[in-house]
C-alpha cells in the first residue's frame, strides 16, 4: 500500500482517544481502528488520492493478534432516484396515496470528490466525514460511524436538496475495484442458504434475501451489509419481498464492477408507492450497515440476525405480544371456496350458529397465521371487511360474514396465539377507524329506517344496526367494545381525529386514540412515526386519556414476504394469552389502561415508573415539581438516545438523553430526575443508531 502527499489534512479537533476508536492519519490514508468486541478489532484505511478507491483496505483479527487484510480497494457506490411529490392531494408531506412509480424520474449516480476529511467523537462512537458529494439536486457529505466494541460500521449518504416536491428512494453498496470475494451468501426468501461465486457473475441480479442481508467472503473473511431493518422502506399496502439486495457488475447498468449493496423498488407493490420524503434544506441519513469478520459469509449473517432478534419479537416475563391491522380477507377467500370450489378433501368445521361450513386445504394452516406465529406473535387482532360494500349489506350477508370470522379466530387460536375479529370501518366517525370488542359481536354497518337497534338472532342473540355515530358508541358501551382512529392524520384519516376531538364519541372511554406506524418516510428524521408521537401528546395535551398503539396495516401476508420490516407491535402487560373460548377481556383492559409500550422489536421496555407508578396510573408531584423516572432498557443495536417528554395541557417539553456510551446487546436500568412542575402527563421514547425503538403510553401526573 502506496501512501501519498496529503493533499487534505484531518480534521481532528472534535475527536477524543478516550471514545476507544482510533483515527490517525499516514500521507493521504486515514486509519481508523476500533474494538468489534468478541476479543477482535478491525481497521478500515480510507484513500484520499481520488484516482485510488476510497476504502484502501478492510482488516480484522483476534486482538492479541496482527491485523489480516479482508478486502482491498471498495469503493462506496450511491445511485438516488429523483422524482417529484404531489404535495396538493392530501396534508402537503404527511401523505401515501402518491404513485411515484408513474412519474417521470431521473437516477443519479453520486460523484465523491475528496476535498475534506473529518473525524469526531462521542462517548464511545466515532464518526470520519469525507467530502463533498453530488447526486442530481443533492449535496453533502460520505460518514462512517465507529461504535466501540460492535463490528459493523454505519455508513451514509448524509444529503440535502433546495429541489422542491422531492420524494426520492436510494440503492447503494460497495463495489470491488480489486480482488473479488470467493463467494457471496444470502438466506433466500424461504429460509434457505444460497450463495453465488463472483467471478461467474456477468451481470447485476436482484435478490430476495430473508433478514435483509448479503455476506461477501473473502480468503480471510467476510464483509455482511445490511440496511436499517425498518427504516429503509417506505410504506406499502403489501409486504410482499421485493428483492432488497443487488449483487454483480454493471448495476442499473452503470459502468460499475462487481459489487453488492441495498436497493429500493420504485414500483413497490404497484399500488401506492410514496417513496421518501425530502423537503428542501432537509438533511437526509441514507444509511447502508457494514459488518467486518474474520469469520466465514454463514458466520457474519448469524451475527447480523441477531440484531433483529433473528426476527422473532422476543418473549418478555409479564408481557404478551399483541399485533393489530391485518387486512389477509381470509374470511372472504373461506366463503368464496364455499361457493365457487369443489369439496374435495375440505375440512368441516362447524358455525355459532350450528351450521358447517368447509375449509379447503390450502388454506387450513394460512400462510398469515403460519407467518406471525414464527415471528413470535401471540395476539393478531384483525381489520377485516374493509370495502366500499361492507356499509351496504343487509344483515342476512354481515351475519353471514361475521359468523364464519368467528369461526376462523377460533380454530386458528390455541393456547399460544389468538386470533382477534376486528374491523376497519370507513363509515360513520370521520375517516377511518378501528374496532375491538371482548367477545365476538354481531353489528350491521347500517340501520333503515324502521329498524331496531338491537334484533334477535334465534341462534345467535344479539345483533346491533348502527346507523351513524351515536350508535357506534351505544353498541362499543353495550358489549364493552373500543375503537381507535387507523393511520391517523394520513390516508384517509387526513384531518381525523382532530376533527371530532369534540364529539362526544371521541372523548368517551370507548375511544381509545389512535395508532401508530412509521409513515411516511422522511430520513431527516432521527426517529419513525413522528406524525403520531406528536397526535399523542396532542391528545394528552387535550384532556382525556388516550393512547397509541402500533399497526401494521397490511394487506395479504405469505411466509415469503419482508414483513418484518413493515412491522411494531404491542407489548401488553399481560401474564397470560387468553383463550378465545373464554373472551379476551384482559386484552381490552390492558389497552384501556394504557398498560403496554409498542416497539419496532429491537428496543424492549420492561419497566417504565414515574415515582413508582405505571404507565396509564396517575402518579403523584411532590411540591418540588421534581419526579423520579425509572426505566429498564433491553436492546441489540447501540442506543442513541432517550426523549423524555411532558405536557402541561397547552405546551410540550423534551428532555433529551444521550446514550452513545451504550454498547451492541446491552440491558440497563436507568434513573432521571425530571422537572414536572405544571405538567399533566410524561411518557417516554427510546431510539437506537438504525432508527428502531419504542416508546411508553403516558404516567398521569397530579400534584400533591
Amino acid at each position: 500500500m502506496v501512501a501519498n502527499e496529503p493533499q487534505i489534512e484531518l480534521d481532528l479537533k472534535d475527536y477524543d482517544t478516550e471514545c476507544g476508536i482510533e483515527v490517525s492519519q499516514h500521507d493521504s490514508l486515514i486509519h481508523v481502528t476500533w474494538p468489534l468486541g468478541t476479543d477482535r478489532r478491525g481497521r478500515l484505511i480510507f484513500d484520499l488520492t481520488p484516482s485510488h478507491p476510497l476504502i484502501s483496505s478492510a482488516a480484522v483479527a483476534p486482538t492479541s493478534q496482527p491485523l489480516r487484510v479482508i478486502a482491498t480497494g471498495l469503493d462506496p457506490v450511491l445511485l438516488l432516484r429523483v422524482g417529484t411529490r404531489d404535495l396538493d392531494k392530501r396534508d402537503g408531506w404527511t401523505i401515501f396515496f402518491d404513485r411515484m412509480q408513474n412519474k417521470p424520474n431521473e437516477v443519479h449516480r453520486a460523484v465523491i470528490d475528496r476535498t475534506s476529511a473529518v473525524a469526531t467523537s462521542n462517548a464511545r462512537r466515532a464518526t470520519l466525514t469525507i467530502g463533498d458529494v453530488s447526486a442530481g439536486p443533492f449535496k453533502g457529505q460520505l460518514r462512517w460511524t465507529f461504535y466501540a466494541n460492535s463490528p459493523f460500521v454505519l455508513q451514509e449518504a448524509i444529503l440535502a436538496t433546495e429541489r422542491a416536491r422531492t420524494a426520492y428512494l436510494y440503492d447503494t453498496g460497495l463495489v470491488c475495484q480489486q480482488k473479488l470475494p470467493t463467494k457471496m451468501q444470502w438466506t433466500d426468501s424461504s429460509g434457505s442458504v444460497d450463495a453465488d461465486k463472483p467471478d461467474a457473475i456477468q451481470q447485476a441480479r436482484h435478490l430476495a434475501v430473508k433478514g435483509r442481508a448479503i455476506s461477501a467472503e473473502f480468503e480471510f473473511g467476510s464483509i455482511a451489509l445490511f440496511p436499517p431493518p425498518h427504516r429503509y422502506f417506505y410504506p406499502l399496502d403489501f409486504s410482499v419481498n421485493l428483492k432488497n439486495i443487488w449483487m454483480g457488475p454493471k448495476y442499473d447498468e452503470q459502468p460499475l464492477p462487481f459489487g453488492f449493496g441495498i436497493r429500493h423498488d420504485p414500483s413497490g407493490d404497484n399500488r401506492y408507492a410514496p417513496w421518501i420524503n425530502a423537503p428542501p434544506k432537509t438533511t437526509q441519513h441514507m444509511g447502508l450497515f457494514l459488518l467486518f469478520s474474520d469469520a466465514s459469509a454463514d458466520q457474519s449473517l448469524l451475527v447480523v440476525s441477531r440484531l433483529s432478534r433473528s426476527e422473532r419479537f422476543a418473549p418478555l416475563a409479564g408481557h404478551t405480544v399483541f399485533s393489530s391491522h391485518y387486512h389477509v380477507e381470509h374470511t372472504r377467500e373461506i366463503l368464496a371456496a364455499q361457493e365457487n370450489e369443489p369439496a374435495n378433501d375440505d375440512q368441516l368445521e362447524k358455525l355459532p350458529s350450528g351450521g358447517e361450513y368447509r375449509i379447503p386445504q390450502r388454506l387450513k394452516n394460512p400462510g398469515f397465521v403460519r407467518t406471525l406465529r414464527e415471528l413470535g406473535v401471540d395476539i393478531v387482532h384483525l381489520a377485516e371487511f374493509h370495502s366500499g360494500r361492507t356499509p351496504k349489506m343487509t344483515q342476512q350477508q354481515r351475519v353471514r360474514r361475521l359468523e364464519l370470522l368467528h369461526a376462523e379466530c377460533l380454530r386458528l387460536s390455541d393456547d399460544t396465539f389468538l386470533m382477534l375479529p376486528g374491523e376497519e370501518p370507513n363509515v360513520h366517525f370521520g375517516g377511518h377507524w378501528i374496532s375491538l370488542f371482548p367477545n365476538p359481536v354481531y353489528w350491521v354497518l347500517n340501520r333503515p329506517a324502521g329498524t331496531p337497534f338491537v334484533v334477535d338472532h334465534p341462534r345467535l342473540g344479539r345483533v346491533y344496526h348502527v346507523g351513524g355515530k351515536a350508535d357506534v358508541l351505544r353498541l362499543l358501551r353495550a358489549e364493552g367494545g373500543l375503537a381507535w382512529t387507523a393511520h391517523a392524520r394520513i390516508k384517509s384519516s387526513t384531518g381525523f381525529p382532530d376533527r371530532y376531538r369534540d364529539e362526544l364519541f371521541f372523548q368517551s372511554d370507548r375511544f381509545l386514540g389512535a395508532a401508530w406506524k412509521a409513515m411516511p418516510a422522511d430520513l431527516s428524521q432521527p426517529r419513525l412515526g413522528s406524525r403520531v408521537l406528536d397526535l399523542l401528546d396532542d391528545m394528552s395535551n387535550w384532556g382525556d386519556p388516550k393512547y397509541v398503539l402500533g399497526e401494521v396495516d397490511v394487506f395479504k401476508i405469505e411466509p415469503d414476504h419482508e414483513l418484518y420490516a413493515h412491522m411494531n407491535v404491542n407489548y401488553l402487560r399481560l401474564e397470560k394469552i387468553p383463550r378465545f373460548e373464554d373472551g379476551w377481556q384482559p386484552v381490552l383492559d390492558a389497552l384501556r389502561g394504557g398498560q403496554f409500550f409498542v416497539t419496532t422489536g429491537e428496543v424492549l421496555i420492561p419497566e417504565f415508573t414515574v415515582n413508582g407508578r405505571q404507565s396509564g396510573k396517575l402518579a403523584a408531584v411532590h411540591k418540588k415539581g421534581e419526579v423520579e423516572v425509572r426505566v429498564d432498557l433491553q436492546w441489540t443495536f447501540p442506543l442513541s438516545y432517550a426523549e423524555i417528554i411532558t405536557g402541561d395541557g397547552h405546551n410540550i417539553k423534551r428532555q433529551r438523553i444521550d446514550l452513545s456510551a451504550t454498547e451492541s446487546f446491552g440491558k440497563k436500568s436507568f434513573k432521571f430526575n425530571v422537572d414536572a412542575s405544571q405538567a399533566r402527563w410524561l411518557r417516554i421514547e427510546v431510539w437506537d443508531i438504525a432508527t428502531n425503538g419504542a416508546f411508553t403510553q403516558p404516567v398521569w401526573l397530579k400534584s400533591d
